[in-house]
């Protein structure tokens, strides 16, 4: 019998109203709807943009085969826990395990099948070896990605292609006020996954003798949610303390500012706007 603790990778969820039946308990149909939301969180966990890691490798993942078996029944308003886990990788297709749980009790367990093939034909394809490593890599509790940190001729490439997707297609930012003079001074970091690609990057500048500011804080849509801008954070802190600044200090968008709190930032200005965004100064000791 699976446990919850058998998954890495777990997707929390509510029952909804629409996903019940006249009994008041989970439409049998929806665990696969929550399955698949899990495998969206699967794909974030591995750092892969979905779309555009498929274009890279060269394929598409189509499922073959799902089946589930019911334990027990899910109900209005509980809070689910769906846990998810490649199992094995064979030639051309991939196993996963899933299961859903409220608390410590299994309600559904379920087998998915995927088969990685051509886009165009649909003909299965030998799962590609760097996709079969990260599957099995994951699993074994191995990162996911890595943080590299440069100055702008090093990073400005990938660094400046997140940016103008977040920044400035995404929410609207003039890109001449999103790219300034301060880039060529600047101690940058970039996440890459394991297909190198960049998936989140930020920037530390020297604000004041022993006093840092970091900026430029940028994740993947795709990918968000997933500790990768956490990670990226953490690397830049580390970056401002290995300089010996004792402080660093940012402005943050009033939309991200809990996930600066739990990063140990604290408000230290009243709110403000800046391009159209509500923003607000925090700052941390390092």
């Amino acid at each position: 019998m699976q446990q919850r603790s058998d998954f890495r990778c777990v997707h929390r969820l509510r029952v909804r109203w629409a996903e019940v039946d006249m009994q008041k308990i989970v439409f049998n149909a929806h665990y696969l709807m929550y399955i698949d939301n899990a495998m969206s969180d699967y794909w974030r966990a591995l750092a892969l943009p979905y779309e555009a890691s498929m274009l890279a490798l060269g394929g598409e993942m189509y499922v073959k085969k799902a089946t589930l078996e019911y334990h027990a029944s899910a109900r209005l308003d509980d809070t689910l826990d769906v846990g998810l886990r490649c199992a094995r990788v064979g030639n051309s297709s991939s196993l996963f395990e899933a299961g859903i749980f409220t608390g410590d009790q299994l309600l559904v367990s379920g087998e998915l099948v995927y088969v990685f093939a051509d886009p165009a034909t649909q003909k299965s394809r030998p799962v590609p070896p760097v996709l079969r490593a990260i599957f099995e890599d994951f699993e074994a509790g191995a990162e996911m990605a890595e943080v590299r940190t440069g100055d702008w001729n090093a990073l400005g490439r990938d660094a400046g292609r997140l940016r103008t997707a977040v920044f400035v297609r995404e929410q609207g930012i003039a890109a001449d006020i999103e790219a300034d003079a301060l880039d060529a001074t600047a101690r940058h970091a970039v996440v890459y996954n394991r297909l190198d690609m960049p998936v989140a990057t930020g920037r530390l500048l020297q604000q004041a003798p022993g006093v840092g500011r970091i900026g430029r804080m940028a994740v993947d849509r795709s990918v968000r949610g997933a500790q990768w801008g956490r990670q990226l954070l953490d690397a830049l802190v580390e970056a401002a303390r290995a300089r010996g600044d004792s402080e660093v200090q940012l402005h943050a968008q009033r939309s991200a500012e809990g996930f600066y709190r739990r990063a140990g930032f604290a408000v230290t200005g009243e709110p403000y706007e800046e391009a159209g965004i509500a923003h607000i100064a925090m700052a941390r000791s390092v």
